[in-house]
């Protein structure tokens, strides 16, 4: 063999041996990584977690810590945090700190799903009833009576409600059981909306334990067994260094245009935007912004439980106000902002903590597009009356100097210019004539007309 290869060979042989117990080595002795969920949740917090769990498998972590400090969020992300914490490669702790800190609705599933539970002194969690679907009361109906008494059925809301604390109860009882913690409590916070103070929850077996921060909470969680992914695994966390993850850009842009409110101010600054730009060819700014807006309001929309009935009624809307600054007619502008309202009105199927479309900002809006689209309407019908100033048509009717006139033809001064015309008539030089009209570059001119009389003498 070749003395090169062989000594390439060797040398490849042992740094794939050197490689090994380092792997192993970073493998038992990561870093603790902390993700930290403070405020409501929603899809650009389900993007953080999944994006921080990704990062603790890369990077070797020993544990993940959930921080958890939120009202609760959209059922949607809620659910898509617990599926990547449930099939996560990497031990996750969940931790609501700091003190005076809740993990209520939402944060209550999510901290039944993470592998370890814990909470600070002074901290609680609770209230998991589902937030109210379409209007529905949220919680169980009274148990209906005897049919002998008359009682009649249950309404059509009220079997609605049933099926979703009824969902609910079973979600959040399989979480309960798979990480073997109390399940009775876990249906009495949903049913009944039930909360606990962190030592009532760990005297309760709802957590596993109090921490008064992370560094404490790492100490005692050492050496406990947890199930990842169905391998049991023993935990090595005393002394492990903690990286805390923070959102990227995307993240952090996410969490704002998610907001319904600002998502709804998005695609009203595109569409109108879009409108001017089509209104007014050539000025670029309003139809750069305008889909710029736009896309990211229809992206933000997609990223929420929207009705798409409300969504329509929505764009109707828009459409007759659009409609109705080009074309004033009253009616279909009116007819604009009651479909415009009834579509916000319905838009968002469900609403969480945090994600509530305020009806301040709908009024505000409303009465914005109401005003901007008449005052458009009523500009653009003012100027489609006006005379053309430009063109060969702004030539028509204007008054212009004889200059010289020979045979049925000549010149004269228009508008500061000379220009040849042709006419009908014999002009004599000084005299006023009026445009009749403009064939390329020559003017067919007439007499102009004689001023109106006033108080029966000509002047």
């Amino acid at each position: 063999m070749n003395p090169a290869r062989l000594a390439f060979l060797t040398l490849l042989l042992a740094a794939g041996m050197a490689c090994e117990p380092v792997a192993a080595q970073n493998s038992g002795k990561g870093p603790a990584l902390m993700i930290a969920i403070d405020g409501a949740i929603g899809p650009a917090t389900a993007r953080y977690v999944k994006d921080g769990l990704a990062v603790a498998a890369e990077k070797g972590a020993e544990v993940v810590i959930l921080r958890l400090n939120t009202p609760g969020g959209l059922v949607t992300s809620m659910r898509e945090i617990i599926a990547d914490l449930l099939v996560s490669t990497v031990p996750v702790i969940g931790f609501v700190a700091p003190s005076a800190a809740h993990a209520a609705s939402a944060g209550t599933y999510i901290l039944y799903a993470t592998h370890i539970a814990a909470m600070a002194p002074g901290t609680n969690l609770g209230a998991a009833t589902p937030v109210e679907l379409g209007g529905l009361s949220p919680g169980l109906p009274e148990p209906a009576k005897d049919k002998k008494e008359g009682a009649s059925e249950p309404a059509q809301g009220d079997t609605m409600a049933n099926k979703a604390t009824n969902d609910a109860v079973a979600f959040i009882r399989s979480l309960a059981e798979l990480r073997g913690r109390n399940a009775d409590w876990a249906e009495e916070a949903v049913r009944k909306a039930s909360s606990l103070s962190a030592s009532a929850a760990l005297d309760a077996h709802v957590i596993d334990l109090l921490a008064r921060d992370p560094a404490e909470l790492l100490q005692k969680i050492d050496g406990r067994k947890v199930d990842v992914a169905g391998k049991e695994q023993v935990l090595a966390t005393k002394g492990l260094s903690i990286e805390t993850l923070r959102p990227g850009w995307f993240i952090r842009l996410l969490s704002v245009i998610t907001d319904p409110n600002i998502a709804l101010i998005l695609m009203l600054i595109g569409v109108y935007g879009l409108i001017f730009e089509f209104s007014a060819p050539g000025m670029v700014a309003p139809g750069t912004i305008g889909a710029i807006c736009l896309l990211l309001g229809l992206y933000a929309l997609n990223l929420l439980p929207i009705d798409y009935a409300g969504f329509a009624l929505m764009l109707l809307g828009l459409g007759l106000l659009a409609i109705e600054a080009f074309h004033p007619t009253f009616a279909v502008g009116v007819g604009g902002i009651i479909a415009f309202l009834l579509g916000v009105a319905m838009l968002f199927k469900s609403e969480g903590p945090g994600f509530e479309l305020s009806w301040t900002v709908i009024d505000i809006v409303a009465a914005l597009v109401f005003a901007l689209t008449f005052l458009v309407g009523r500009y653009a019908w003012n100027v489609r009356k006006r005379p053309p100033r430009v063109g060969a048509q702004a030539m028509f009717g204007t008054r212009a100097c004889v200059l010289d006139w020979s045979g049925g033809a000549g010149h004269v001064l228009a508008q500061g210019e000379r220009w040849r015309a042709h006419g009908p008539e014999s002009f004599a030089p000084g005299e006023i004539v009026e445009v009749d009209s403009i064939q390329g570059l020559v003017l067919n001119v007439r007499h102009a007309p004689v001023p109106a009389a006033i108080g029966g003498e000509a002047r």
